[in-house]
């Protein structure tokens, strides 16, 4: 003890007790999944709070110095199932959410800790253990106890992260609430025993607020549920609030508020329900919540059984490969696109192979560092660390359930969550999202954290050729562009049931009138080979600018592959907008082949007889008298604005795409919505009032020519890209990406005017156009992403990879053989070169 005191008095000043802006890294290590759970348990550095396994913690030290370590260690014990004891029931989910609190709980066991703290300095290992600081001199334990007692009280990180990323489906009180007028005389309604006042229905009842008036509920999509009396008695009356009976308990309720049209909190429910002779303190649950019964829905529909494989008993995998991931709250959509992009041997390679160089290199604080974090994920997924049958307990029945379940302790990607979404408007948050937006936004990431270094992600990137005939003149321009995804549309008129479709539409609406359940779905069964069709054909072009005409005329555009990537990326448009722009999901069966060819689909350049439009640029969209206000389409802007968007924004759209029409810029304004100057006016060159793109008269900032720079560009083109964009950091990034292959030729013709030829400068490692990687176009499926849901904002995904020879299917944290691929319900498809 004198020993490890007289060491601690001379490191006293390097103890840093946090503060409320310090991150506290205490759920697991900057460079592995280790946990305070773990063998040899966690140390937190308490100087930087960064935590580390066993295995990093001498790396720490030998880095930065840091001495004084608080080593946390749990011991995790099952708690027995007491519910036939009378202990109460778990609590019921408030939120359609996995994983989060108020959401679903994913694991089954509930569990309790022993948790040992002790002191460790380093780097001769001495220990104290907690209860044995009050043996230190004064002032070594006033120091240290103040520390490890603010360590252990402040919130983890991750914790923190959580509560800022959770923005879900949390009920708001309604604006109703306190200024609710009840009606006297006052109804008393009975405990129980209710039915609708005007049909027979006794269940699905919801009592009015106002007038005390039950009523059953709406009509769901499926036949069941109510028949819309609640409903209209609104409609009649206006009285805006219900509540569900059978779901008033002490703790709340089911409360609507029709005015509103979203379920809300009503923190006078109380007083209300007591209006009518209701004690809610008495009432006990009889009936399901509406949360209960969308989950209910969901499920019922065919996908969910289908695509997760429950009807079967599927046989649990663990080890290298074989790593599940938990849900972090509606995170299996970066679940699924991680665990196939780390089944790739390229990003095996890059991050993986590679970790202690990347470690190695890792700066003060490796939780902000993007290689580090991908690093640590891919050999979270591929050593097989983490993917372990269940631990052998005293209750063997409980552990061998735990095996048959496929359940394992799995990986949480907090760190890389959080770090990959940081500064996101989507990906920051714990609502579900696109499995497409997010593979695209991480290979955009990879690409910013690759320029000057190999880039997995060119495995995935091809060359799209894009030819458009003005049909008035005859002549052609051709343009070519980078792409990671194919997108085929779903021609839903090539479905080959056609007669079966439309009897269940017949069945369907019969049923719906009768207010019977509805018939068993038949899902349009659409041939692979017609979407490849739907791709490939020649798409009409309204308004084109032709430049040989110098006028609009009518043109066709066909697409093909310039270049076949290693990987192709097949997405299924099963994602669309109705004809009231609200979006919608195509249910609809596509059977996948396993193996493809797409060769006829290459690309063959200008051909013999072909003439090119002239490279003229399009006249301004400005008035003669008026030289800064731009003639726009206002038929095409009030279009817009009616779907919801900013009306500076849909100026913008049609602006930026010509005045060519809703579609091209409806296809703007989704691709510019994440803009931070989405909503803003419009400014024209040279103006400060609306118009058009802005002229910055400021130079660029410093602090952006040097980020840009340091992504591996030159300054110029760093200049460049800053003054196209008005000066936007995060805009000019994305431009300098999209304009790849023209500043990387422009480089190439800046060398060679210099007194170097283009052969020369190609040497040096200057590309010609971005780096593509081409080979012949046959391919074979080797996984998929699945999506069940009404919607890509909701549901769930799982992934299919196949690996040493047989499916394995990956939902979240259960990794198991798959017995029947799904193939035919996939959304997105990865299919890999096939050797020649």
């Amino acid at each position: 003890m004198a020993e490890l005191s007289e060491a601690l008095l001379s490191v006293l000043s390097t103890i840093r007790v946090p503060k409320a802006g310090d991150r506290v890294h205490k759920d697991e290590c900057a460079f592995s999944f280790h946990t305070p759970e773990s063998d040899g348990g966690l140390y937190i550095c308490m100087n930087t709070f960064l935590g580390f396994g066993k295995q990093y913690v001498e790396r720490h030290f030998q880095k930065t110095g840091q001495r004084v370590y608080l080593h946390l260690k749990r011991t995790r014990r099952l708690v027995e199932d007491n519910s036939a004891t009378g202990d109460p029931p778990r609590k019921k989910p408030t939120r359609l959410a996995i994983g989060v609190e108020g959401g679903f709980d994913v694991t089954e066991e509930k569990f309790e800790y022993d948790e040992e703290v002790k002191l460790v300095l380093l780097p001769e290992h001495l220990q104290i253990p907690r209860d044995g600081l009050p043996e230190l001199p004064d002032v070594v334990r006033d120091r240290v106890t103040g520390a490890i007692t603010a360590i252990l009280a402040a919130d983890s990180a991750s914790r923190k992260q959580e509560v800022q990323a959770w923005d879900g489906e949390v009920r708001q009180v309604s604006k109703h609430a306190f200024s609710l007028k009840q009606l006297e005389p006052a109804t008393r309604i009975p405990p129980c025993g209710w039915k609708c006042s005007r049909c027979e229905l006794k269940e699905n009842l919801w009592l009015n607020l106002t007038d005390g008036a039950i009523l059953c509920g709406r009509r769901y999509f499926d036949g069941s549920g109510g028949n819309n009396h609640a409903v209209q008695h609104y409609k009649e009356t206006g009285y805006p609030l219900a509540v569900k009976l059978g779901t008033i308990t002490p703790d709340g309720a089911d409360v609507y508020s029709y005015d509103e049209d979203d379920m809300v909190l009503d923190p006078k429910l109380a007083e209300h329900l007591s209006h009518f002779g209701i004690d809610m303190m008495k009432m006990q649950k009889t009936d399901k919540t509406m949360t209960e019964l969308e989950i209910d829905m969901n499920q019922r529909i065919g996908e969910w059984e289908l695509i997760q494989e429950s009807a079967v008993q599927l046989k649990p995998l663990f080890g290298p490969g074989y790593t599940g991931m938990c849900n972090l709250g509606n995170s299996c959509y970066l679940n699924s696109v991680m665990q196939i992009l780390f089944s790739i041997p390229d990003f095996q390679r890059k991050y993986v192979d590679k970790i202690d160089t990347i470690f190695g290199k890792s700066p003060s604080d490796p939780t902000q560092d993007f290689n580090v974090q991908v690093a640590k994920l891919g050999n979270g997924l591929q050593s097989g660390e983490y993917s372990m049958p269940p631990p052998s307990s005293s209750n063997g029945e409980q552990s061998q359930s735990l095996q048959q379940k496929g359940q394992q302790d799995g990986i949480a990607p907090r760190m890389f969550k959080s770090l990959i979404g940081k500064g996101h408007p989507e990906f920051s948050t714990n609502r579900q999202q696109d499995a497409q937006e997010f593979f695209l936004h991480f290979i955009n990431m990879v690409e910013r954290n690759c320029r000057s270094s190999s880039n997995p992600s060119q495995v995935f990137r091809f060359l799209v050729e894009e030819k458009i005939k003005c049909l008035a003149t005859e002549k052609v321009k051709y343009t070519q562009r980078v792409d990671y995804i194919l997108q085929l549309p779903v021609p839903m008129d090539a479905a080959l049931n056609k007669e079966d479709l439309m009897e269940y539409e017949v069945q369907k609406q019969q049923a719906e009138e009768e207010k019977l359940p509805l018939p068993e779905l038949v899902r349009a069964q659409i041939p692979f080979s017609a979407c490849l069709e739907a791709f490939s054909a020649p798409e009409q072009v309204e308004d084109f600018w032709s430049t040989a005409l110098q006028a609009k005329s009518l043109a066709v555009k066909t697409t093909r592959f310039a270049s076949f990537p290693d990987y192709l990326v097949i997405q299924i448009k099963k994602f669309t907008f109705g004809l009231d722009w609200v979006p919608k999901k195509l249910d609809v069966s596509i059977e996948m082949p396993d193996e493809l060819d797409i060769g006829q689909l290459r690309a063959m350049g200008l051909q013999p007889g072909e003439e090119e439009l002239p490279d003229i640029a399009p006249p301004p969209l400005l008035t003669p008298d008026e030289p800064k206000a731009p003639i726009l389409d206002e038929a095409v802007i009030i279009q817009l604005v009616e779907m919801g968007f900013p009306m500076e924004a849909c100026r913008k759209a049609v602006y930026y795409t010509g005045n060519s029409g809703v579609e091209a810029a409806m296809n703007w304004v989704m691709s510019h919505m994440d803009d931070p100057d989405f909503g803003s006016p419009l400014v024209l060159p040279g103006s400060s009032g609306p118009g058009s793109t802005i002229a910055p008269a400021d130079p660029p900032s410093e602090d952006g020519v040097a980020t840009i720079v340091s992504m591996g560009f030159s300054r110029e083109q760093a200049l460049k890209a800053l003054k196209v964009t008005a000066n936007s950091l995060e805009r000019a990034v994305d431009w300098i990406f999209s304009h790849i292959d023209d500043l990387d030729a422009e480089a190439a013709m800046d060398i060679s005017e210099g007194g170097r030829s283009a052969a020369d400068s190609v040497s040096e490692s200057v590309p010609i156009g971005p780096k593509v990687r081409d080979g012949p176009g046959k391919y074979h499926l080797f996984a998929f992403i699945s999506h069940m849901g009404t919607s890509t904002m909701c549901g769930h995904y799982v992934c299919h990879i196949k690996k040493e020879g047989r499916w394995v299917i990956y939902n979240d944290q259960k990794v198991c053989a798959s017995e029947k691929p799904p193939k035919d319900l996939g959304y997105i498809y990865f299919y890999q070169r096939v050797d020649s």
